[in-house]
């Protein structure tokens, strides 16, 4: 199959891309190779892509609907899957503006691209901080998710509400995933995983928001990327809009300061830990309910904490060779 997939050098999109690759289907990647974080990080990645006969890159920004517009009409993608986004719940307290162009503007271009090109599958990638500081735990989709803590959370909110809305006006099958804290090989720098390690390995403090009293539902990258492809042939039939949102997270949420013992006995070191108070926009927990996941697909993320940590730690050895 043909698959058009934006943020194709981002760190979820270059496991996405590769899978499907593997597999023998046909990629176009679209990616503006911005400067949020390290650039040589998104270049290795489709570095990795482009080895294959079967990957496009285009790079074009979302807010460039003319730049999209060519990728889809060289691509003709039975499948869009929109991963693209300006990711990041502190950093919109910095540069708000950069999440409503990337994640509502971008969004809305993607969103006119599926109506005019009519794709069998739409899926938008969304996150868990949408659910805020719900005291109901685990989340369910069908929970209230009107008070969102972040910019972030607001456009990715506002970015499901627009969906819905054109699934129901144009009728083009939607899946929006919302993405409990996903983890793994060639993660985000700007995540707490990847800082961590660099700081511990690097004789720094680590800085450990919230007291230490956070809790995150963590999902391995390799499990979100099946759950991801399971859902894929599912296109949504549902009236008055074939539309769904769908969790992807294990339902197993573990405690920050559990999370930072399970990484230091990864690298066999133990870190020096400033104890900072809760930032502005983050939640006090995340838990994911895999019920519907479950139901649609046969499948649930399992991947257990110290296996999946122990890979990301034995990638960023090899990659930054320490």
């Amino acid at each position: 199959m043909r698959y058009l997939i934006t943020g194709s050098a981002g760190f979820i999109g270059f496991h996405l891309s590769r899978r499907l690759l593997d597999e023998g289907h046909q990629v176009a990647g679209f990616d503006a190779m911005t400067p949020y974080y390290d650039v040589s990080l998104k270049e290795a990645r489709n570095a990795l892509l482009a080895r294959h006969s079967g990957f496009t890159a285009v790079s074009g920004r979302l807010e460039d609907a003319d730049a999209l517009n060519r990728a889809a009409d060289q691509a003709k993608p039975d499948i869009i899957v929109h991963l693209a986004a300006q990711a990041g719940v502190r950093y919109s307290l910095e540069n708000p503006r950069a999440y409503i162009d990337s994640n509502l503007i971008g969004s809305w271009n993607v969103l006119e691209l599926a109506k005019r090109v009519r794709p069998q599958h739409l899926l938008l990638a969304s996150t868990s901080s949408i659910y805020g500081a719900n005291a109901k735990v685990p989340f369910e989709e069908n929970d209230k998710a009107d008070e969102p803590l972040s910019l972030y959370a607001a456009t990715k909110k506002g970015m499901e509400a627009m969906a819905h809305a054109y699934a129901s006006l144009h009728g083009v099958p939607t899946t929006a995933f919302r993405f409990f804290t996903v983890y793994g090989p060639w993660g985000r720098p700007d995540m707490a995983l990847f800082k961590f390690t660099d700081a511990i390995l690097n004789d720094r403090p680590i800085e450990v928001y919230g007291e230490g009293k956070m809790k995150r539902d963590f999902t391995y990258v390799s499990d979100l990327i099946e759950a991801v492809l399971r859902l894929m042939p599912l296109s949504p039939t549902s009236q008055p809009a074939p539309f769904r949102i769908v969790n992807i997270g294990g339902g197993q949420p573990v405690g920050l300061m559990t999370f930072i013992e399970t990484l230091e006995r990864a690298l066999g070191k133990t870190a020096v830990r400033k104890m900072l108070p809760m930032q502005q926009g983050d939640v006090p927990r995340t838990h994911a309910s895999p019920e519907l996941l479950m139901q649609l697909t046969g499948f649930c993320p399992q991947m257990g904490l110290a296996q999946g940590i122990g890979a990301f730690v034995s990638w960023y050895r090899d990659y930054y060779r320490v």
